[in-house]
């Protein structure tokens, strides 16, 4: 079974910097997609950024210059370095993942597999 597991969530302040981690076990597709979602309260769930197998990455504008997506091939696990936070980066960050060709990669229906979700508070 494929399992997404998220970490590095917390409580931060303003302008300060998070790096969430996504261990992937069980995803052996040597084509992928794989991305970094939030959702806050009331809200949509949000394309934050995404990284394929070809190499291509793109962010959602409103993290553009502060978020950096990667991924560490060796230790199957997908990252996201978050600086200069903002009050509105609040929400719960969820990594994604599909064995699938993504377009857009930050569109929720192109992904097949979803870990559970870490917290990200920002005061």
């Amino acid at each position: 079974d494929v399992q997404l597991v998220e970490s590095g969530g917390g409580s931060v302040q303003a302008g300060g910097s998070l790096r969430l981690s996504c261990a992937v076990s069980g995803f052996t597709y040597s084509r992928y997609c794989m991305g970094w979602f939030r959702q806050a309260p009331g809200k949509e769930r949000e394309g934050v950024a995404f990284i394929d197998s070809d190499g291509r990455i793109n962010y959602a504008d409103s993290v553009k210059g502060r978020f950096t997506i990667s991924k560490d091939n060796a230790k199957n696990t997908l990252y996201l370095q978050m600086n200069s936070l903002k009050p509105e980066d609040t929400a719960m960050y969820y990594c994604a993942a599909s064995r699938n060709y993504c377009y857009s990669g930050l569109m929720y229906y192109e992904y097949n597999y979803w870990g559970q979700g870490t917290q990200v508070t920002v005061s």
